[in-house]
């Protein structure tokens, strides 16, 4: 039987300090505030974690003070994904050294690969670490897509637990659907379609959206879970304006843009990520307050 996260795993931001650098105070605080608001796991290193504009010492450092920090009250994932194998491995062999509980890979970049490469690109890892690894398809960003067929092998390895699906297209995670079981799960990576991914046998979201409403997204996942379909859905209905909202600029401009207007202190952005334009501004605060958070 898998021991993996059901529920709301947020996909959490590095908050940064006006000349760039990490405040890790800050990160701190956003971890406790996580766990004490139900989150179910945290998502360091991932897209909305910026780590593809830090360096490598300032991802391990972010690494290192969440995995502090949280002190194994929830598990923590760590994103080692790199489009180049080797780098993967190494950061992928050294967050587990430094006590990650699960690693997020994505597919490789820019570069693409065959089908053969692909599946070696996760199974290198794979065979090398201990830990249970979470695919990350998001073609969208990637330019390439693990396919139904790479998906059906690596489902097998026994390290290799678990996909993010974040295509947004059902009819892809419905094939893949299929090799779900207690050893192989899947998570939406899409904020607006929760309660159709969990239709087809999701254990959770790995979520922009938790980052300012963590209870909220813990309770629908709960909720869907516990058999109260209705109320779920009704929940992923309500904040629905919101999320779009939340995606209205590349994220995670626009869910930091919340944050600092909910008075959070998330920061800025390293380049090229920037400040989003002032109309979005204002649609990102109608939305919150909309949502009564404002």
């Amino acid at each position: 039987m898998t021991d993996m996260i059901q529920g709301s795993i947020v996909a959490l931001i590095t908050p940064f300090h006006e000349d760039g650098s990490v405040n890790f105070e800050k990160l701190k605080e956003l971890v406790e505030w996580h766990i004490a608001n139900k989150t179910d796991g945290i998502l360091v290193l991932g897209t909305t974690g910026e780590s593809s504009t830090m360096t490598h010492e300032e991802d391990d450092s972010v690494v290192a003070c969440v995995i502090e920090t949280v002190n194994k009250r929830v598990p923590v994932i760590v994103g080692a994904g790199s489009n180049n194998t080797a780098t993967m491995l190494k950061k992928s062999i050294d967050y587990e050294k430094m006590g990650a509980d699960q690693l997020l890979l994505i597919s490789p970049y820019y570069n693409k690969t065959n089908e053969e490469g692909m599946i070696l690109h996760f199974k290198t890892v794979a065979d090398a670490v201990h830990i249970p690894i979470i695919l990350y398809n998001i073609p969208g960003r990637t330019g390439c897509s693990i396919s139904e067929h790479a998906v059906s092998v690596l489902s097998k390895h026994p390290n290799i637990k678990g996909i993010k699906e974040a295509s947004g297209n059902m009819s892809y995670a419905m094939n893949i659907s299929r090799y779900l079981n207690d050893d192989f799960v899947m998570y939406s990576g899409n904020d607006d379609i929760i309660v159709p991914m969990l239709s087809l046998g999701s254990s959770g979201v790995i979520s922009v959206l938790a980052n300012i409403l963590p209870e909220q997204t813990h309770e629908l996942v709960k909720k869907y879970l516990d058999g109260d379909t209705k109320g779920s859905l009704a929940l992923q209905q309500q904040y629905l304006d919101l999320i779009h909202a939340l995606f209205v600029e590349v994220n995670p401009i626009p869910v930091k843009e919340a944050m600092n207007q909910m008075g959070m202190n998330a920061g800025g952005y390293h380049l090229p990520l920037t400040e989003m334009s002032e109309d979005h501004k204002e649609l990102i605060k109608q939305r919150l307050e909309e949502a009564g958070l404002l």
